[in-house]
């Protein structure tokens, strides 16, 4: 229904209808539109209009072209929900992809919270080469994770429910890189939709390369650089991503008893596998030449640098332990995230005091270097979940 209004004002509003509908035959059309409205809808004609058969008199009535029908608002919506739901699942990856990203990078600057952390333990003239250990082992450990760890730890096959290792016991699949880019139609290589495989591994890579460098500490002045060269691709390379594949993975270790394996950041995985690394390494070394632990020679030589480490640890922590909820895209994931991250900071804090409260019971003094060993210890104790 078309109607020219105008509006003007002389003595008041006044409203000029240029076109007058009869009532019972407005009344008419509305009607003839609601059958319309409900009615199924048939092939378009030639021009491209709607026929629509009407229910009072069982004739076919053409539509103007663009008209109504309950089909057509039916199959507009499912489109736009299509459209939504599409919409919602890119936002949903790329607000994971940021998340594990931003965590992982967390993770990564735990590395300079190790190299803090253990050159302030150590000997002033051992200091440079604490240093060049935590870099050997971040570039070697990332090498050795691309070639050989990540296959190993995460590669197929699986078996028919696409979830537990086929063997077992070791992946075979992914080296160097390999498939993680998939052909597309047009013969390009594409990257997956929502979370990559290379998100994958760059987030599991920190944690790699974390558990490597526990053992750097445990062997500070005392070990030959090319050696510990060799370790870090070894443990990269093969120790740790073997330990993923039966745990993480869903290898044999998930069968046993039918009771699965739970650890929810990586206290078992990682930290329990580096700290067994660091107690072999520390046992075959023994101890350093004419060490004693009352000689002040072999006490921290810059407290500062080790609370600074433990400080910065600290922090990259958060990204260890709340990333581990692999996604942040809906309020539940935000939750858990938040909750984990206050179950870190509690955990941190307790194991600080209670190992100064214990040292200060014996000793009567304040020991800053044990606090920073206890707040260490309560985190990895919290990371199990």
């Amino acid at each position: 229904l078309l109607a020219q209004v105008s509006f003007g004002s002389s003595e008041g509003d006044a409203v000029t209808v240029s076109h007058t509908v009869e009532v019972a035959q407005l009344r008419s059309e509305i009607a003839q539109l609601r059958r319309l409205l409900d009615a199924p809808a048939t092939p378009s004609d030639a021009s491209g209009r709607r026929l629509l058969v009407d229910p009072g008199n069982s004739k076919s009535i053409t539509l103007p072209s663009g008209a109504l029908t309950k089909l057509s608002v039916d199959t507009a919506m499912q489109r736009m929900n299509e459209h939504w739901q599409k919409q919602y699942t890119d936002l949903k990856g790329a607000m994971d992809s940021l998340w594990l990203i931003l965590c992982g990078a967390m993770v990564m600057f735990m590395h300079p919270g190790f190299a803090m952390l253990e050159t302030g333990c150590s000997r002033a003239k051992n200091a440079q080469s604490v240093l060049f250990k935590n870099l050997l082992n971040v570039t070697v450990a990332s090498l050795a994770w691309y070639i050989f760890g990540f296959a190993f730890a995460y590669g197929g096959p699986f078996e028919d429910d696409g979830k537990h290792l086929k063997n077992g016991f070791i992946g075979a699949k992914g080296f160097a890189g390999h498939a993680f880019l998939k052909e597309d139609d047009t013969g390009n290589m594409a990257i997956d939709k929502g979370t990559s495989t290379m998100l994958t591994w760059f987030f599991q890579w920190a944690f790699c390369s974390a558990a490597a460098t526990i053992v750097s500490g445990a062997v500070a002045q005392r070990v030959k650089s090319p050696a510990y060269a060799i370790y870090a691709f070894i443990m990269a390379g093969f120790i740790y991503p073997v330990v993923v594949a039966w745990t993480w993975n869903n290898g044999w270790i998930m069968k046993v008893a039918d009771v699965g394996y739970m650890d929810f950041a990586g206290s078992g995985v990682v930290h329990l596998t580096g700290g067994i690394g660091a107690l072999t390494g520390a046992f075959i070394l023994g101890p350093r030449i004419n060490w004693h632990p009352d000689d002040p020679a072999f006490h921290p030589h810059n407290v500062p640098l080790v609370v600074l480490g433990t400080f910065i640890l600290w922090f990259g922590w958060y990204g260890f332990n709340c990333g581990s909820t692999l996604g942040l895209h809906d309020a539940g994931t935000g939750a858990l995230a938040a909750q984990v991250a206050m179950n870190t900071t509690v955990a941190a804090s307790t194991g600080g005091i209670v190992v100064f409260a214990i040292r200060y019971a014996k000793l009567r003094k304040y020991d800053v270097p044990a606090m920073c060993n206890g707040i260490l210890g309560g985190l990895v104790s919290i990371t199990a979940g």
